[in-house]
């Protein structure tokens, strides 16, 4: 029995493997062109002259900026159609097909009953979403997941069925997309009960973290690591970013609510001497494991990877290694080890809380437009002086986390034998 449910865990692993080898040259598009269309951090650099819409360069960051964005906004859809490929025994485009109109189905669902509750003005903040047009609960890849497996189990069962004559035609490969959309429009009216019960629950751990102290900066930090796979990270951490729980200052006579809108409107002061680090606790902390610790990790895969089989783990985790360096999008790595080797991103969890609670205690004060990668920590840290911010704590504590990460994941992969990639 154990060996059974350790055998379907490891093609659930291998079939994420498909959406996830899209995601580093995504997130380099993304966080490339994101950087350098970001209104604020053209203006705080004297860029937005050379910069600036209409521009033949601006016009090429937006384009990729855009077309990555294109893909981390439908990742969920990604992988409720890859996983539906990984676990299909046969007729694996069809479990494709299914995966999609199945995930759609679903939103359209969750959306029709959005609406027949007041519109989304009727939700709890940032608890929606937009995918492909439909408005719909923010659940991150975990609702493509669902899909996913759900489609493949309900393709395995029926794939060969025989229907009575009268209904031949929509018997064999053709029931599959009918049946999946009947059950997953169900699952859909389900999911809007269900998920913003978990939604609220997320977002009353704010008031904890505040209370905390530095222990609520740990908090807050394992937590929107823990929280990604089921894109709930969102709710947690963005009324931290963009709401009074984050802070309240006042810069240069102005009231600013909302940890980032303070270190910009910060940036943006010529009186600023130091950075708030009660805004920044909620975004330093993730410099280090993302530029450092990761990369330490990918290097720990890859040399525990089978000897046939490291060039092409390499070339996977090197792209995602490089991608989180340079723009702090960990996706990419987290996603070849969260489900294959649950305990080891607990690992990871824990340690990305420690970061947050260091850069908090060390009053590092380096913001950052959406992530923690060289581009942001060059623009936020280095070029404000380390007077202001600090930054060079986070290469120190980043070079013992890049150390402590390759120690920890090569034991636990060589312990445990984790099938990260090259290991399947």
């Amino acid at each position: 029995m154990k060996d059974k449910i350790f055998g379907v865990l490891q093609r659930v692993g291998r079939s994420f493997m498909l959406p996830i080898a899209l995601l580093p040259v995504a997130g380099l598009l993304l966080g490339i062109g994101s950087s350098f269309t970001n209104e604020t951090m053209l203006a705080a650099y004297g860029l937005n002259s050379v910069i600036h819409p209409g521009t033949l360069i601006y016009t090429i960051l937006d384009v990729m900026s855009q077309t990555g964005n294109a893909v981390f906004n439908n990742l969920a859809l990604l992988f409720a159609m890859g996983v539906a490929i990984g676990m299909a025994r046969k007729e694996k485009e069809v479990a494709a097909l299914s995966g999609a109109v199945a995930y759609i189905i679903m939103n359209t669902a969750i959306q029709a009953m959005i609406n027949a509750a007041g519109g989304v003005e009727a939700m709890p903040a940032n608890s929606t979403t937009t995918m492909l047009g439909i408005t719909t609960l923010q659940m991150g890849v975990f609702g493509g997941i669902v899909v996913g497996l759900g489609v493949a189990a309900l393709h395995n069962k029926f794939y060969k069925i025989e229907l009575p004559q009268v209904l031949a035609f929509f018997g064999g490969t053709r029931f599959v997309p009918i049946v999946s959309s009947i059950v997953y429009l169900v699952v859909g009216i389900a999911m809007f009960y269900i998920w913003p019960v978990v939604q609220n629950g997320i977002a009353a751990l704010g008031a904890l973290v505040l209370a905390s102290g530095y222990a609520g900066t740990f908090i807050y930090g394992l937590l929107e690591r823990a929280l990604i796979p089921f894109g709930l990270h969102h709710v947690f951490y963005m009324p931290f970013w963009q709401t009074a729980v984050g802070g309240t200052a006042i810069i240069d006579g102005v009231t600013v609510t909302g940890a980032q809108n303070i270190f910009f409107a910060e940036l943006a002061s010529k009186s600023t001497t130091v950075f708030s680090v009660s805004a920044t606790r909620f975004m330093a902390g993730k410099f280090p494991f993302m530029m450092f610790g990761l990369p330490g990790a990918a290097l720990a895969m890859y040399q525990c990877a089978k000897p046939e089989k490291k060039k092409a783990a390499g070339g996977l985790l090197l792209s995602a290694a490089l991608t989180a360096f340079l723009t702090g999008i960990t996706e990419p790595l987290e996603f070849t080890f969260i489900f294959v080797a649950l305990p080891m991103y607990a690992v990871h969890c824990v340690l990305a809380g420690l970061s947050f609670m260091l850069m908090h205690i060390l009053n590092v004060g380096v913001g950052m437009t959406f992530s923690g990668g060289l581009i942001d920590l060059v623009l936020f840290g280095v070029m404000q002086g380390n007077a202001k911010t600090h930054w060079v704590w986070v290469v120190v504590v980043g070079a013992v986390y890049f150390v402590l990460y390759y120690i920890i994941f090569r034991f636990m992969i060589s312990k445990f034998d984790y099938k990260t990639p090259g290991r399947d």
